[in-house]
């Protein structure tokens, strides 16, 4: 088997606690199954700002270009606040997104049986609730232009955000909404504010159009932005996969992740263009951010960040078995009243950062019979 090649980037705050638990389990995989990762570590963000003068250098973003997949932790804080605007942890994010075309990102909220009272809402609203959030990432608001602030007089500034869509950059996202959910329920919802914008009238228009010529046997359904994040806190489980766009892609997704019970469980995917040669550029990150204030002290919730690589291992390494241990492993961690801070409702035991890892390979030995 061909080696697979990993970028990591721990970045800022709790990155580098949690980053340092998922290699972990790729040193034990590699040695219990056998696999060949190379893993390659490059600073990010706040800490790669302080070293080297930039949020990511050009050689990082090189070698994340020359990788099979990217391994991302979390980037950001206080301490970078006054950093100038493209110089911020942050845009190292957006540069990765932008120059990867990772124009599709896929945020899974998933309730698990051990978790599902720790949820904000009503037990009999989320138990079991599997849906699946399919963000457009590379164009759209965060990237419009024109945009920045200008003065209109000695008086009067105005600032300018610009949000724009082609044909091609929604009817791409689209087809893997279509696609993933014919692996699912069958079923896409589309968000957009069709009502007030004009891009949401586009959006709506190519959406359908595309659902009629190639996606007729999926059930597709649209729905206004603002209506979706109502029905999300209402009955959850009406929705199979949102299809949305960036802006309101960030909103959606992180309303959908506190059904939940923690940001600390949820893993996402980012995915580019399929290539000539069937590979695609793919970065994979936990929803949570770099949650400064508990840095350095063990506290971190690393399953997020374990589950990231398992979707790594499913969409970039077409392992979807061993994806679907590792997922297997952390349920039954959790069933056993194992708990980080952050999940402590109902715990029988708060465990570390560290301890945490370790749970999680002493239940891969048991899945895997090692």
């Amino acid at each position: 088997m061909s080696n697979k090649k990993i970028l990591v980037l721990p970045g800022d705050g709790i990155g580098n606690e949690v980053m340092a638990e998922v290699l972990n389990i790729i040193d034990w995989l590699s040695k219990a199954r056998s696999m060949s990762f190379d893993t390659s570590e490059r600073l990010v963000g706040g800490t790669a700002y302080d070293k080297e003068g930039d949020s990511i250098s050009d050689s990082t973003m090189q070698e994340a270009l020359d990788s099979d997949a990217v391994l991302f932790g979390a980037v950001g804080g206080p301490k970078w606040d006054n950093v100038e605007r493209e110089k911020r942890p942050e845009a190292a994010l957006l540069r990765l997104r932008k120059e990867l075309d990772l124009f599709a990102n896929l945020r899974p909220a998933v309730v698990l049986d051990a978790l599902a009272e720790s949820s904000s809402l009503k037990l009999d609203l989320v138990k079991g609730l599997d849906i699946l959030i399919v963000r457009e990432l590379t164009s759209g608001v965060y990237f419009g232009q024109p945009r920045g602030i200008s003065k209109i007089s000695d008086t009067e500034s105005k600032a300018i955000d610009t949000q724009a869509y082609t044909t091609s950059e929604i009817e791409r996202v689209s087809r893997v909404a279509f696609e993933l959910a014919k692996l699912r329920k069958n079923k896409v919802s589309s968000a957009e504010k069709s009502n007030v914008m004009e891009t949401g009238l586009f959006w709506r228009n190519i959406v359908t159009d595309l659902h009629k010529n190639e996606y007729a046997s999926v059930e597709l359904e649209h729905i206004l932005a603002d209506n979706c994040a109502m029905q999300l806190v209402r009955y959850p489980k009406q929705f199979d996969v949102i299809l949305t766009d960036n802006l309101f892609g960030d909103l959606l997704s992180d309303t959908a992740a506190m059904l939940t019970g923690s940001l600390g469980m949820l893993p996402s995917a980012s995915l580019g263009p399929v290539k000539e040669n069937g590979t695609r550029a793919a970065m994979y990150e936990p929803v949570h951010g770099s949650a400064p204030d508990i840095a350095g002290q063990s506290k971190a919730n690393p399953l997020a960040m374990i589950m990231s690589f398992a979707m790594m291992l499913k969409y970039s390494f077409d392992m979807e078995e061993d994806s679907k241990l590792i997922e297997k492993a952390v349920q039954n961690v959790l069933l056993k009243g194992l708990r980080t801070a952050d999940i402590k409702d109902g715990a029988d035991k708060i465990i570390s950062t560290k301890e945490m890892g370790v749970a999680v390979i002493e239940e891969l030995k048991v899945l895997f019979g090692n």
